[in-house]
């Protein structure tokens, strides 16, 4: 069961570094913990905190389903910072360090405290919209590429976490994580769980020495913790396992035990599911309406060089909502998908009574004149296959 877990792991943490560093892709689009960040804005604002997409969304659903079925099974076998924490501890116990364990009533305390983090980094994104905690985050060390936009705290930290997970078995995942605290009320109410069958257990306390979130497990018929992340290294070490001391699985109505495929078949159902939706299912990342609907309405969809962000998206939501003779009439509707490097997909959904395709292209590509100021601001947007000249003929 640990090999497979730790091949799982290994195989998540060189998808992220190949992604990362070889593909050069943009992995923050990919991490649970951006949706949350950015729920608010979408919902309330109708955009994205930069360096965020909806694909953050869909992976945060994925794994709040994984976390329905399979209790926080993300933090055992795809996170990152619990992976390299994990392995660093294990590490250091053959080299022959002694690990420190904390008594659990410290423990349960300390676990409190992801939870104060969790609300501090929300309000304040939600607050600023921006990504505030990217600055502190230990993750972010390992998913950008260490240019200007990674903060020297980021640093500090992820060295605190090394250190202590030298001595200390995965303590960010354990007290401070912010997703963990997202986590733990559907964790709470997992499906599959592990049971402890009174009669066949010992009480020998293996099962707990090898629980990496300190669950005393040797003392509970079923381990509903939220913290548990379904590693079955408690079932692994337990000498009474065949005997069924410790099994995992769902209730016994929906067949009571399971392997450790079906844990792995089911996390990468919820991975695949995620990404698969983003792209069948590609919601806009940012949002703006002007104007009541009329009954019947036109879109045009083009590709904008220069919509490189949320704040670019505006400054180009601003540029076209223009005020001379390249005015777009009416009802307005703008989905865009900003990307930093390539053209910008954009949906213009309008009135077609008060206005056209050619008259938004003109917004957009035309020079704009301030009869207050008399002068011309030409425009920064470019539509990729339209010839702005022989728009106007």
């Amino acid at each position: 069961m640990k090999t497979t877990r730790r091949l799982t792991q290994l195989a998540f943490l060189a998808l992220t570094l190949v992604g990362v560093f070889a593909v050069k892709g943009h992995a923050e689009r990919w991490c649970p913990f951006g949706g949350v960040e950015a729920l608010y804005t979408y919902v309330y604002e109708g955009d994205l905190t930069c360096s965020l997409g909806v694909s953050n969304f869909y992976i945060l659903g994925g794994v709040l389903l994984m976390t329905l079925l399979l209790r926080r099974a993300f933090c055992g076998y795809m996170c990152p910072i619990g992976t390299i924490s994990e392995w660093l501890h294990a590490g250091a116990r053959r080299l022959g360090l002694r690990p420190v364990r904390s008594p659990l009533w410290l423990d349960r305390l300390l676990s409190l405290l992801k939870y104060p983090v969790l609300g501090i980094i929300v309000y304040f994104t939600w607050r600023i919209g921006e990504l505030v905690f990217r600055a502190y985050d230990p993750c972010y060390v390992l998913i950008s590429r260490h240019g200007t936009d990674i903060e020297v705290w980021a640093y500090v930290i992820s060295g605190a976490v090394v250190v202590a997970s030298l001595v200390i078995m995965v303590p960010f995942c354990r007290w401070l994580c912010p997703l963990a605290a997202v986590l733990n009320p559907f964790s709470r109410f997992g499906l599959t769980r592990v049971r402890r069958d009174e009669g066949a257990c010992n009480t020998c306390r293996v099962c707990s020495r090898a629980c990496p979130m300190a669950i005393p497990v040797h003392e509970v018929t079923e381990v509903t913790a939220a913290r548990c992340t379904s590693c079955l290294d408690c079932v692994a070490v337990c000498p009474k396992e065949r005997e069924g001391a410790l099994r995992w699985g769902p209730p016994r109505a929906l067949g009571g035990r399971w392997p450790q495929a079906a844990l792995l078949g089911v996390l990468l159902a919820c991975v695949g599911g995620a990404v698969a939706a983003t792209y069948l299912i590609p919601l806009p990342s940012f949002v703006r309406t002007f104007g009541e609907e009329p009954a019947q309405t036109a879109s045009v969809l083009l590709r904008v060089e220069g919509v490189n962000c949320r704040h670019g998206t505006e400054q180009f939501v601003a540029y076209v909502r223009r005020d001379d003779e390249y005015q777009v009439r009416g009802y307005l509707r703008i989905e865009a998908w900003p990307e930093p490097s390539r053209p910008a997909v954009v949906r213009f959904v309008f009135d077609p009574a008060a206005t056209n395709e050619l008259r938004i292209k003109q917004a957009i590509t035309e020079p704009y004149y301030d009869m207050a100021s008399d002068t011309w601001t030409f425009s920064a947007y470019r539509i990729t296959g339209c010839d702005p000249l022989a728009a106007t003929d």
